[in-house]
C-alpha cells in the first residue's frame, strides 16, 4: 500500500523543457491563432443558424397561439 508521502517523492519533480528558434515560436503562435480564429468563425456560425432555428420557432408559435386565441375570443362574445 502506498501513501501520499510515497506517490510525492516517486514522481518527477520537473517537466521536459523543449527549446524552440524565435521563427518556430512565431510559426507555432500563428499557428494556434489561425486556429482560434477558425474555431471563433465555427462557434459565431453555428450560434447564427441556432438563433435563426429559435427565431423561426417562436414566430411559427406566435402565429399559432394568434390563430387559437381569434378561435377563442368569438365564443366568449357569444355566450
Amino acid at each position: 500500500m502506498y501513501s501520499m508521502f510515497d506517490l510525492f517523492f516517486d514522481t518527477p519533480a520537473y517537466r521536459p523543457v523543449y527549446v524552440i528558434s524565435d521563427s518556430e515560436m512565431k510559426e507555432l503562435q500563428r499557428t494556434q491563432n489561425q486556429d482560434e480564429l477558425e474555431e471563433i468563425r465555427h462557434q459565431k456560425k453555428k450560434l447564427e443558424e441556432a438563433y435563426k432555428a429559435q427565431v423561426k420557432h417562436l414566430d411559427a408559435r406566435e402565429k399559432e397561439l394568434k390563430t387559437e386565441l381569434k378561435a377563442i375570443e368569438p365564443a366568449k362574445k357569444k355566450v
